[in-house]
């Protein structure tokens, strides 16, 4: 009776420790939440969102073109790799023993190891230079190269869950193979394929690296992709090694929408993924 109530003990003990261990691990990141939006908050305001910057020592300005700029070079990434990346799911996904999936698994894990800032200078070699100009397609080029291994993973993932029987169903009742994949095994795995697109969105959004060698930076607003755009991780990087303290501040701002933008993909990416 004594061990017995003795490995209870034990148990809760460890199970307190567990807790405390997984709590801690959770106050650097709210710490560095809390700053970022005690500093940022501020300065967020209508013409901050909705105005382009002024030049040094003119009060007010804003980040429109970071923010025009980000959407833009998310948009071109999507593109790019959205159909590439569930297209290799799902050729990895149906033909997972094959000596070219094998090949194709290992590359994916390898690009997903890959640094950022080595993708950056292989689409500066790739885009920038034959076009001899930066642009905001080199840019989408290498963010949608990053985004590819994250959306195969998910759409290989997800279409390995759904069962047999259903793939089998659907051809047995005549349905070409092709149909069967666009429009029985896609919809059934289509919350999981899109939480990995958003996975993916997440993870490129705060790239810096990738954007100094391809996109570069605009002060002005552009919407031509073949020319130079400026991106919220470009924009926080220039203001924050500058000397002006009022670029600091507006880096501050940039950064606190940054990380909102990426904290509510994620939270979008989770409850996706937990109703899946």
């Amino acid at each position: 009776m004594s061990s017995y109530r003795f490995r209870i003990f034990k148990s809760k003990i460890i199970s307190i420790i567990l807790t405390l261990v997984a709590l801690a691990s959770t106050v650097p990141f709210l710490l560095v939440i809390y700053f970022i939006v005690k500093n940022g908050i501020s300065v967020i305001n209508w013409e901050f969102i909705t105005h382009l910057p002024k030049p040094v020592g003119e009060p007010g300005g804003g980040i429109l073109n970071a923010l025009v700029g980000t959407v833009i070079l998310i948009l071109i990434a999507l593109t790019l790799s959205v159909p590439f990346g569930i297209s290799v799911g799902i050729y990895l996904a149906e033909k997972s023993e094959s000596r070219v999936s094998f090949f194709a698994r290992l590359i994916t894990e390898i690009l997903q190891g890959v640094p950022s800032i080595v993708v950056g200078i292989i689409a500066y070699l790739w885009v920038v230079k034959p076009m001899g100009h930066f642009s905001a397609l080199s840019g989408g080029i290498a963010l949608g190269i990053m985004m590819l291994p994250v959306i195969i993973k998910s759409t290989e993932e997800i279409l390995k869950l759904i069962p047999r029987e259903i793939k089998e169903a659907s051809l047995a009742l005549g349905v070409p193979y092709y149909k069967t994949i666009l429009k029985v095994l896609l919809p059934a795995g289509l919350s999981g394929i899109l939480s990995g697109i958003l996975a993916g969105t997440a993870r490129i959004a705060g790239e810096t690296a990738p954007l100094l060698f391809t996109a570069f930076g605009n002060p002005f607003l552009n919407f031509n992709i073949l020319k130079p755009v400026s991106a919220m991780p470009l924009l926080i990087f220039n203001y924050a090694i500058s000397p002006y303290e009022d670029w600091w501040t507006k880096a501050w701002g940039a950064s606190c929408i940054l990380v909102l933008f990426v904290l509510t993909l994620n939270v979008i990416t989770r409850l996706i993924s937990s109703r899946r």
